[in-house]
């Protein structure tokens, strides 16, 4: 970092790299906090793996919803990847420095697969929607190339809205004297707080970005579920009512256990600057490590034939 006196007179500063941090306080435990983290990436990786596995080398599973359930765990596993390299660094060798470009690129694969796992969880509604209302017509409707198409536009969407972020940025001035960040990786919201410029057009476009993408999902997502609501109770028999909300109910729990931690995240973010930098690097975690860790524990449990498969990859 330059000293104070040789930036007085410098019109435009961007720092050769930022300081990240673990969990504020808590620097003298980082060994011991690194193991749970540890384990949770590896349960991450080697769940989501497995459920990618278990969809490609079974036959009977190749069928719309485990195609969306392997969208989601490709996700996962790029939401993982996404941050594991830095916060094990802070974690497990106390390497704290991120380049200026690097953590730009970091930030948009990271919100960039936030993004698409959201969009995966509205398409799955849709599945499920589609084979509740209308199962006899489901294969017809949910064909591989509509899946394809609806992948490609997911992937589109997220490119499309997050390629703006790190240009936005690039073109602020930043103080030299704040390139600490609050996390152990690059988040929009505290990387463009460390600039001494206007920032009012990346609130304003991270603001349409947070509600174009993930506001409009959970809308069509509670729509999707009235409507499928409304097809249960329109059953005759009630084993068939349960039958067909037990086919919903590991998609709800992914649902909620994306979209509470993305809520609390933004909030905190907007409205809760005074609270405890360490409750916004545990509320950040969560929201990042949580979801990929928990959506395959949720489907193994909940969807007999993906349990059956991954306990065959296990056997192999």
């Amino acid at each position: 970092m330059l000293p104070s006196h040789s930036y007085v007179n410098i019109s435009f500063f961007q720092p050769h790299a930022f300081l990240m941090i673990g969990i504020p306080g808590l620097e003298a435990v980082h060994g011991w906090i690194s193991i749970p983290f540890s384990s949770m990436y590896t349960v991450a990786l080697t769940g989501n793996c497995l459920i990618l596995l278990a969809v490609r080398r079974t036959p009977s599973l190749h069928q719309p919803m485990y195609y969306f359930l392997s969208m989601l765990a490709l996700t996962d596993v790029g939401l993982t990847l996404s941050t594991l390299p830095t916060t094990l660094a802070v974690l497990w060798f106390d390497y704290r420095h991120i380049g200026f470009n690097a953590c730009l690129v970091q930030m948009f694969f990271l919100h960039s697969f936030s993004v698409v796992e959201s969009s995966v969880l509205l398409a799955m509604s849709f599945d499920r929607f589609v084979a509740i209302s209308n199962p006899l017509h489901y294969a017809a409707i949910l064909t591989n190339n509509v899946i394809i198409r609806i992948g490609l536009a997911i992937v589109a969407r997220a490119t499309l809205s997050l390629f703006p972020v790190p240009f936005l940025l690039k073109r602020l001035n930043f103080c030299p004297d704040k390139i600490l960040l609050s996390h152990s990786f690059c988040f929009h919201p505290d990387v463009m707080r460390r600039a001494c410029a206007d920032i009012t057009i990346n609130i304003l476009y991270g603001l349409y970005v947070v509600l174009s993408t993930g506001g409009i999902d959970s809308l069509f997502i509670i729509l999707s579920y009235a409507l499928i609501l409304h097809t249960v109770l329109g059953l005759a028999s009630p084993r068939e009512r349960i039958r067909a909300f037990n086919t919903c109910v590991s998609h709800i729990l992914a649902v909620f256990v994306f979209f509470i931690p993305v809520i609390t995240m933004s909030m905190i973010h907007r409205f809760g600057r005074h609270l405890p930098t360490v409750v916004h690097a545990l509320v950040a975690y969560v929201y990042l490590v949580v979801p990929p860790v928990l959506n395959p524990i949720i489907y193994s449990m909940k969807s007999k034939p993906i349990r059956e498969a991954m306990i065959r990859m296990l056997k192999r």
